[in-house]
């Protein structure tokens, strides 16, 4: 009965978004659903996480077809850690959304839109078939593409056609990649093609299926140079959107390279690993000074998604268990502290009613607690002792010195410097300057209650994560164990069709 709680982080938000569809004239009802589901799928993901820890790998037989000819639902520890963080901010995200996000916007199907949009991010964190993975990364751009569109705004739209073009094309590379793998292998679970790529003599078949993941991953994930679609649309998303998809989107695509890369390769990835470090280098540098260069708030936040995916990046192109667990430690803390940020900064947006940061001054005045929230996510970001950023800058870091990539880890170290520098420049001209009288003053928005709580929650993870940070290192460490050594994922989805059939004979 365990297994069967792989199927609740998709059909949680799969009947919260049917629900709505039929009550989108009762904007309150909603909202109630919005966080019962938001509730439902944060236990859910921590029943997972318990049963992970007690059993290793759950595995779920959707329809009883046993793999590799059915559809199976998979769940180890890189799963549960990913269900556990993304179910963290779907929850702070809808209850900001309460009062953020117009009665208007949720008869246009908001809130299943985001309920959509978590089916398929959860889906694409469970799923054991290659092709299913494809069919979640659809459902997550079609949700994705329409929230980004709802508000109807000109550079809403100019932003969607650039988003959605450049992932239908990433779409479009990465079922290629998986025709290659078929057509090779004969199947499309992944843990059979595992087996089916280690029994290949075919190198040419195995590269170029690489290469083709590689772009396609890489445009989902926003690595260098395919990151040109995200500064261009994140910075134009309402607050609550903006913190999910900072948050998640970017962090499938990196799940996707940890999965397939560490299960289907191996030992077979030593050039594409070299590449990918390079790439993660020039992320990390590109993301950081675009960054720098900006004096809108939701622009150098955006830049700083690309800028912290480099961070990622590098871990997982060494290729170590230290490296492996370093790239997970960074990836839950920087979902947390990126999803909050954008939260914070949609806050202080609101009261002076623009983004641009020149016009903005004296907030920590007449809003100290903001201040803090902010301070918060932003010393962890900058990689401030003892802050969660800190603890995962300094892994990455020392994975990339006993890899002996000594140049990784000194990039690594100027990039947290440089980071820090954008967090200092909000910081100073948001909170700190005098506010300067430059005409006309824009109309703020008032702000509520529920952003405040939202905030709050991912805070506490934060602070929660930087005072104690072994917990999640130990968890991450088990799941690098499991990554590099895939043998027993590889067995336990494939013996469990076996294992059924003599169950039910048993009974």
């Amino acid at each position: 009965m365990t297994e069967n709680l792989l199927i609740l982080p998709i059909l949680i938000p799969l009947a919260c978004a049917v629900f709505c569809i039929f009550l989108r004239n009762q904007s309150r009802v909603q909202n109630g659903i919005a966080i019962l589901g938001g509730g439902g799928l944060c236990l859910a993901a921590a029943l997972i996480v318990k049963a992970v820890i007690d059993r290793q790998i759950l595995v779920l037989d959707v329809g009883a077809w046993g793999a590799p000819w059915g559809i199976v639902l998979v769940a180890d520890y890189l799963t549960a850690a990913m269900l556990a963080v993304s179910s963290v901010v779907a929850l702070a995200s809808v209850i900001y959304a309460i009062h953020t996000i117009s009665d208007t916007e949720k008869k246009l199907y908001y809130v299943p839109l985001i309920n959509f949009l978590m089916m398929g991010v959860n889906g694409a964190f469970l799923t054991g078939d290659l092709f299913n993975l494809y069919v979640w990364f659809e459902v997550m751009l079609i949700a994705s593409f329409v929230l980004m569109i709802l508000q109807g705004k000109r550079s809403q739209l100019e932003a969607g056609f650039k988003y959605v073009t450049i992932n239908i094309f990433s779409s479009f590379i990465f079922l290629a990649g998986i025709g290659i793998l078929y057509g090779k292998t004969g199947t499309l679970n992944m843990a059979h093609i595992a087996v089916a790529i280690e029994q290949s003599e075919n190198a040419e078949f195995i590269n170029s299926t690489i290469v083709l993941l590689l772009v396609a991953f890489g445009i989902k994930s926003a690595i260098f140079p395919l990151f040109f679609w995200l500064p261009a649309s994140y910075h134009t998303l309402p607050g609550p959107v903006a913190a999910l998809f900072a948050g998640l989107l970017t962090k499938v695509g990196v799940y996707s390279f940890m999965r397939t890369f560490t299960l289907f390769f191996g030992d077979k990835v030593e050039f594409f690993a070299s590449l990918l470090l390079i790439l993660g280098i020039l992320t990390m540098v590109t993301g950081v000074f675009g960054a720098a260069s900006k004096y809108d708030s939701n622009k150098i936040l955006s830049f700083h998604i690309i800028s912290q995916i480099g961070y990622i990046v590098v871990a997982m192109a060494l290729f170590t268990e230290f490296a492996l667990a370093a790239a997970l430690f960074y990836t839950v803390h920087h979902i947390l502290v990126k999803s909050n940020l954008f939260l914070v900064a949609d806050i202080f947006n609101r009261r002076f009613g623009t983004s641009d940061l020149k016009k903005m001054g004296s907030l920590y005045k007449t809003a100290p607690f903001l201040a803090l929230l902010f301070a918060i996510p932003a010393m962890s970001l900058g990689g401030i002792p003892p802050f969660s950023g800190f603890w995962a800058k300094l892994t990455v870091i020392w994975a990339a010195v006993e890899a002996e990539q000594l140049f990784a880890a000194v990039c690594a170290v100027l990039v947290g410097i440089l980071t820090l520098y954008s967090m200092v420049k909000i910081w100073a001209e948001v909170f700190w300057k005098a506010k300067e009288d430059s005409g006309p003053s824009i109309q703020s928005q008032k702000t509520h209650l529920t952003q405040y709580v939202a905030s709050i929650i991912l805070a506490l993870s934060t602070l929660w994560i930087s005072f104690h940070p072994q917990p999640l290192f130990d968890f991450s460490n088990q799941a690098a164990k499991q990554l590099s050594e895939p043998s027993k994922y590889i067995e336990t989805v494939l013996d469990q069709s076996t294992k059924e059939d003599r169950h039910e004979t048993h009974d």
